[in-house]
């Protein structure tokens, strides 16, 4: 296999040849700031389409519970389930909207805030579900109701919105609280503690070695070492942007390209547009090491990765590509695929059915080309709220 150059039908179309042969030029990334907080999930994080349809379809199944204690029978229960979802699916899609608008503001405030916006915005939405379908029922029987009569049929459904509203705060908070399971935590713990021993000792030992030759470049490899660690320290739920994830990866390839040397060739196209996107902490270091651990060290010739990160639409895509050992001659051993799982179930907790994960090895039905292993991930764009880890 041919790691250093790898053939044309491994590197997408478009992609400039020429940077294969430059490998990453060690300490060329500035220390991430360490004055920002990473921000911890918004309870009011309702912007997505899984958070929609579950709220649609509890408030739903509410309504239709409700409807059974009333009913006379099953066609009566259908017809009043019909009759309330005029006004809870409105109310409910309203309230969903409102609360993805105020999302910013309303993360700034205190708890006692919170609540009561979720109240309010419930009984409003509620209230307004209602009118509209008052003026529906007068537009199509025709005729009118008394002020009073009017009036007192927005009480029932602007309390039930409050209540409905304080309810969907609740599971949202509590949400936002597991967005990390334990079974999942632990994993992170798990894979936090695997910044090696042998990848200390190793880089400790490069950086004393470099100490009488090249004392500025040594002191860089202990200031990557000591990011790589403070990142490795950040909580389970920690949030931070794709850009600083690209800077953390760096460092950690920077340091093994030092051990590596000329066996190790990196390349990346990062677009600046999605820099800022919003992103779990540890992302792409477990992906990055699992192409070193995996792709490069097992061969002795070496091998190559390519880190592409693009913004489509309202997607982010991110791909991970790394050249694959072959396994007659190295005697490698497949991982146990614990860091793909983690970043996986990481992903999706963030990003919920919008999330997409892919990872398997290409092989090229056509011609002698050694197999690819290419790790996919897709999810919103969402920029990262500062304000919220402040």
């Amino acid at each position: 296999m041919h790691s250093k150059e790898p053939a044309r039908s491994d590197v997408p179309s478009g992609s400039d040849a020429s940077l294969w042969g430059a490998s990453t030029q060690f300490g060329s990334i500035p220390l991430a700031s360490g004055g920002a907080r990473p921000a911890l999930p918004s309870a009011f994080d309702v912007c997505h389409v899984g958070v929609v349809l579950r709220v649609v379809l509890g408030v739903q199944g509410v309504t239709g519970l409700g409807s059974l204690f009333v009913a006379s029978g099953p066609a009566d229960a259908l017809a009043r389930w019909a009759q309330a979802s005029l006004v809870s699916l409105p109310a409910s899609l309203l309230w969903l909207l409102l609360a993805c608008a105020l999302r910013p503001w309303v993360d700034r405030q205190s708890p006692w805030v919170q609540w009561g916006a979720a109240v309010l915005l419930g009984a409003m939405c509620g209230g307004l579900g209602q009118w509209q379908a008052n003026w529906l029922f007068m537009a199509v029987e025709g005729g009118g109701l008394t002020a009073t009569w009017a009036a007192w049929t927005l009480v029932g459904p602007a309390t039930a919105g409050g209540t409905l509203g304080a309810v969907g705060l609740y599971w949202l908070r509590q949400r936002a609280r597991s967005e990390l399971p334990a079974h999942v935590s632990a994993r992170l713990d798990e894979l936090q503690a695997r910044i090696r021993p042998h990848f200390l000792f190793n880089t400790l030992n490069t950086a004393i070695a470099l100490v009488q030759v090249d004392p500025q470049r040594a002191e860089r490899v202990l200031e990557d070492l000591a990011e790589l660690f403070r990142q490795a320290l950040l909580s389970p739920a920690a949030r931070t942007t794709l850009g600083e994830e690209v800077d953390l990866a760096r460092r950690y390839l920077d340091i093994e390209q030092l051990r590596f040397g000329e066996r190790l060739t990196v390349r990346w196209e990062i677009d600046a547009d999605v820099q800022d996107a919003q992103v779990p902490a540890l992302l792409l270091q477990p992906l990055v090491e699992n192409a070193v651990r995996h792709g490069v060290e097992p061969d002795p010739k070496g091998g190559w990765i390519v880190v592409r990160a693009r913004r489509d639409g309202g997607k982010v895509e991110v791909d991970i590509r790394n050249s694959v050992a072959d396994v007659s001659q190295s005697g490698a051993r497949p991982g146990h695929g614990m860091a793909l799982r983690n970043v996986r179930q990481r992903l999706v907790l963030m990003h919920d059915v919008e999330a997409v994960f892919q990872a398997g090895l290409q092989r090229h039905a056509h011609g002698p080309q050694p197999p690819v292993f290419i790790v996919n991930l897709s999810f919103p764009y969402q920029p990262m709220n500062r304000a919220a880890g402040a």
